[in-house]
């Protein structure tokens, strides 16, 4: 007489799940790690304001406090910025600037680079810190 019943467990353990969240982990780090790069590669005080300006396929343009003009972290010459904006946005598919200009920064300096961008046809971001 066969007493032994029909279904049997198998005690093997099935690692298709287990591969596709691991999958999908590695898929979500992957992405949140590109999109935790740092925008803003130099440190400025920005104005306060309740909006957020953040793009990342932008070129950057950082006035400090002591009048020093940076496209993306490159120093440049105020007398050099319009050919280094152009130049740069010519190697780029970006047609939007961001502009990071400190708190204490007189508005003229603002203004030039605005004009710049006006000129050739490029959107401008005032860049802020959020509250």
């Amino acid at each position: 007489m066969n007493l032994r019943g029909r279904n049997k467990i198998s005690p093997e353990f099935n690692m298709s799940s287990m591969t596709d969240v691991v999958f999908l982990l590695l898929i979500f780090f992957m992405i949140a790690s590109t999109l935790a790069k740092q925008l803003n590669t130099i440190k400025v005080k920005l104005p306060e304001a309740e909006g957020k300006s953040e793009n990342r396929n932008a070129v950057a343009v950082t006035i400090t406090n002591s009048k020093k003009f940076f496209i993306d972290s490159n120093i440049t010459p105020k007398s050099n910025l319009e050919d280094k904006i152009i130049s740069t946005f010519s190697s780029t598919n970006s047609l939007s600037l961001i502009l990071r200009a400190e708190e204490k920064v007189p508005i003229d300096e603002v203004i030039f680079v605005m004009n710049i961008a006006n000129k050739n046809g490029i959107k401008v971001v005032l860049a802020v810190e959020s509250q």
